[in-house]
C-alpha cells in the first residue's frame, strides 16, 4: 500500500459560482427553461446566490457551450442543450398574489415540508408572484411565464377567481391550495369552512343567541364565500330562516373599517348578543374596540373565531387542526400528482375541532 500523499487524490472545494453553474446545468438537464434562461436577477432570487455569482457560473456553462450569452438580451439555450422532449419536466410552480412570507404559519409549514418531499423525488420549486389587481395583467404574466417554462405542475394559493378559472381552461395540472370557486373545476385542499361556520352558529344557537352577525373580509376568496354559505345554513330551519337577525358584515380588514362596522351594528336595537369572525387579526381588533365601547366579552357579547392562532389557546373560543395534518395532507397530495400526472377535480376539505374557551356564554332560560 503506497502512503505518499501524492497517491491520494487531493479534495477540491467547489466554488459558489461552479456550485451555481451545476445546479442551472442540472435544471437545465430537466427541462425547467425552454429555448431562454431567466434573468440574471431571476437566477439570483432562485439559487439565492449574488449577481457576480451568477455572471460567472453563465460565463461557465457559455465555455461548455449550453448556453449563449446576449448582453442586453436573455441568454439563449444553445441546440447542443437537451432538447425539452428529451426527458420529462421537473419543475413545480407555486402561484401566489403575496409573498410566502405572508400566508399563515400553518401554510407555511405545509408548504416547506411539500417543497422538501419534492426536492426528495427530483422536483425543483419555484415561486411565481402574480399580485392582486389587474386580472388581464395576472393572465399575461401567467401566459408569459408557461411559453417561457417547461412546468410540470402548479400549487395556486389563494389566487383570484380570474386565475383559477384561466388554469381550469389550460392543460397544466393545478393544485388550489385554498377553496375553488362553484365554477371551477381543479383539486383543491382547503378548511371546511362551510362546514365550521354552519357548526359555529349551531352552537351559538344553542346557547340561546338569535342575534348573530358574521364579520368576514369582502375578499372574493372562495373560502370566505363558503364561510358565508355555511353561516346562512347554520340559520336555516325546516321551514326556511326562522327571522333570526343575523347580518353578514363585509370589511376590507382595516381597524378603522372594522371600527365603524361594529358602531354601526351596536347602535342598533337589535344590537347581536354574538360574533362569529373570520381570520384572527380582525378578532383581536374587533376585541379590543368592544372594550373601548364598554362592551365585555363574553359578558356582554359573547364571540367564536372561526380560525386558530397560537395566542387564542383556551382563551378564546374557535377552530383548530394540527399543523402536521394539513401538512401531511399537502405532501401526500403532491407527491400523487408528480407520480400519475394529475389529480381528480375535486376538494379535499379538513374540518378542525372546536375549542371551548371563555368567549361564549349561554343567554336566556
Amino acid at each position: 500500500m503506497n502512503s505518499h500523499p501524492g497517491a491520494f487524490d487531493i479534495p477540491r472545494r467547489l466554488s459558489l459560482s461552479a456550485q451555481a453553474a451545476a445546479a442551472i446545468r442540472k435544471a437545465v438537464g430537466e427541462n425547467a427553461w425552454r429555448d431562454f434562461l431567466p434573468s440574471e436577477r431571476r437566477l439570483c432570487e432562485m439559487f439565492q446566490v449574488s449577481r457576480p455569482t451568477i455572471r460567472t457560473a453563465l460565463q461557465l456553462l457559455a465555455k461548455e457551450g449550453l448556453i449563449e450569452i446576449r448582453h442586453g438580451r436573455r441568454n439563449r439555450l444553445l441546440p447542443s442543450a437537451p432538447h425539452p422532449a428529451a426527458s420529462p419536466s421537473r419543475l413545480v410552480v407555486l402561484v401566489s398574489h403575496q409573498p410566502l412570507s405572508h400566508t399563515s404559519l400553518t401554510a407555511y409549514q405545509g408548504i416547506s415540508e411539500m417543497r422538501a418531499h419534492l426536492a426528495g423525488h427530483g422536483f425543483t420549486t419555484e415561486i411565481l408572484l402574480c399580485p392582486a389587481g389587474s386580472a388581464a395583467a395576472q393572465r399575461r404574466k401567467l401566459d408569459s411565464f408557461m411559453r417561457q417554462n417547461h412546468v410540470f405542475c402548479c400549487v395556486l394559493l389563494s389566487v383570484s377567481r380570474e386565475l383559477q378559472q384561466w388554469f381550469s381552461t389550460h392543460a397544466i395540472p393545478a393544485l388550489v391550495l385554498g377553496s375553488c370557486h362553484p365554477e371551477v373545476k381543479l383539486p383543491s385542499l382547503d378548511v371546511d369552512y362551510r362546514s365550521v361556520c354552519r357548526h359555529a352558529v349551531g352552537v351559538l344557537r344553542g346557547r340561546g343567541h338569535r342575534r348573530i352577525a358574521f364579520l368576514v373580509p369582502h375578499s372574493g376568496v372562495a373560502g370566505d364565500l363558503a364561510s358565508e354559505e355555511g353561516f346562512r345554513e347554520g340559520l336555516a330551519t325546516p321551514s326556511g330562516v326562522d327571522g333570526l337577525d343575523c347580518p353578514i358584515v363585509r370589511h376590507n380588514g382595516s381597524t378603522a373599517q372594522l371600527a365603524a362596522k361594529l358602531d354601526a351594528l351596536f347602535a342598533s336595537p337589535e344590537a347581536p348578543t354574538a360574533l362569529l369572525i373570520a381570520k384572527p387579526q380582525p378578532t383581536f381588533s374587533v376585541i379590543v374596540h368592544l372594550l373601548r365601547r364598554g362592551l365585555r366579552v363574553p359578558d356582554t357579547v359573547s364571540l367564536i373565531a372561526r380560525d386558530h392562532d397560537h395566542l387564542f389557546e383556551n382563551a378564546i373560543s374557535h377552530y383548530r387542526f394540527e399543523g402536521e395534518t394539513f401538512a401531511h395532507r399537502l405532501s401526500r397530495l403532491m407527491l400523487q400528482m408528480v407520480s400519475q400526472g394529475h389529480l381528480p377535480p375535486e376538494p379535499s376539505l379538513i374540518f378542525p375541532r372546536y375549542v371551548s374557551g371563555g368567549t361564549v356564554r349561554r343567554i336566556g332560560s
